[in-house]
């Protein structure tokens, strides 16, 4: 059984940042892609940010030149840092692990942006 943990959610400024973790467990992180997701208040969840297992990476047009993914195998850990934070960013944000056969969410992490 494969657990993921979300962590570095919170509350900051407009402007500022925040890097979210997601540590696996099992040992399939290394042959999984990673995906991060978030879902605001009355929206619909929506892809943020992906990464490969190679490492191969693509963001959201609405978080390019802000948010980064990134990954440590060797941690099993993966990351979302995200700069120049703005208010509609507000958001849990969800990390997702995915071989060719299963998927995997965590709880989920909130982030709230002030103006």
């Amino acid at each position: 059984q494969v657990q993921l943990v979300e962590s570095g959610g919170g509350l900051v400024q407009a402007g500022g940042s925040l890097r979210l973790s997601c540590a696996a467990s099992g040992s399939i992180f290394r042959i999984s892609a990673m995906d991060w997701y978030r879902q605001a208040p009355g929206k619909e969840r929506e892809l943020v940010a992906s990464t490969s297992s190679v490492g191969i990476r693509n963001v959201a047009d609405s978080v390019k030149g802000r948010f980064t993914i990134s990954r440590d195998n060797a941690k099993n850990t993966g990351y979302l840092q995200m700069n120049s934070l703005k208010p509609e960013d507000t958001a849990v944000y969800y990390c997702n692990l995915r071989t060719s056969s299963r998927s995997y969410w965590g709880q989920g992490t909130q982030v709230t942006v002030s103006s």
